[in-house]
């Protein structure tokens, strides 16, 4: 696989994974209620949840789509109108983020934590459509090895998320007073999220494979 390729995808990752999604919002409610340390739990499980969707589409539905020219463009195009969808969702309803801060003040062992983080990242539909859709986008056919270079593209795509989530999750811990005093800076992130993502999906929808 090219280096421009894997850049190409990294760059179109870091797009998404920075816009708050399902997992980001968690992630920075765990943060907000529980701390530093239910943040980073939540992180690792959700990373580990996001990564068995890489496998799942690796293994299974990856090679389907890589075979199938109409499945690609079914995908593809069903997968660029969920992102549409979301990012005008995400934008008439970028108030919802103050929802992060009224999660239970209560602590949480590590273990559920954990496990919370991975069920919110293996059914993060953000995630699913981005895998499904636009990551056999970025697979060179003509080097073979198809499962392999898909999963190559998953652990490079996790690795952005786990710094970015992390970053989220800290972010969140230690500024947990200033954005108690003013849950609707977040407001602002979520809109410019929203904006983000309908552009994503517009790209996704104009490019790829049309053989």
């Amino acid at each position: 696989m090219s280096t421009d390729r894997l850049l190409a995808f990294a760059a179109m990752s870091f797009l998404l994974i920075v816009i708050p999604g399902p997992s980001v919002l968690f992630v920075i409610g765990r943060a907000l209620a529980h701390g530093r340390r239910a943040a980073m739990t939540t992180v690792a499980g959700n990373t580990m949840g996001a990564f068995l969707l890489v496998v799942a589409v690796a293994l299974g539905v990856g090679s389907i789509v890589e075979r199938s020219v109409l499945v690609f463009t079914v995908l593809k195009l069903a997968g660029a109108a969920y992102l549409v969808y979301l990012g005008v969702k995400a934008w008439r309803q970028r108030g919802s983020l103050q929802d992060a801060f009224t999660g239970e003040k209560a602590g949480q062992g590590g273990l559920r934590t954990f496990w919370d983080g991975f069920a919110v990242g293996v059914a993060n539909p953000k995630t699913m459509v981005f895998f499904a859709a636009v990551l056999p986008q970025f697979v060179d056919r003509a080097q073979g090895h198809i499962a392999v270079q898909m999963l190559v593209l998953g652990l490079v795509f996790n690795i952005i998320a786990l710094a970015s989530d992390s970053l989220w999750g800290l972010l969140a811990a230690t500024g947990r007073d200033w954005f108690a005093r003013s849950p609707r800076r977040l407001s602002l992130v979520g809109g410019i999220g929203g904006v983000t993502m309908i552009g994503l999906g517009v790209t996704v929808a104009v490019t790829g494979r049309k053989d």
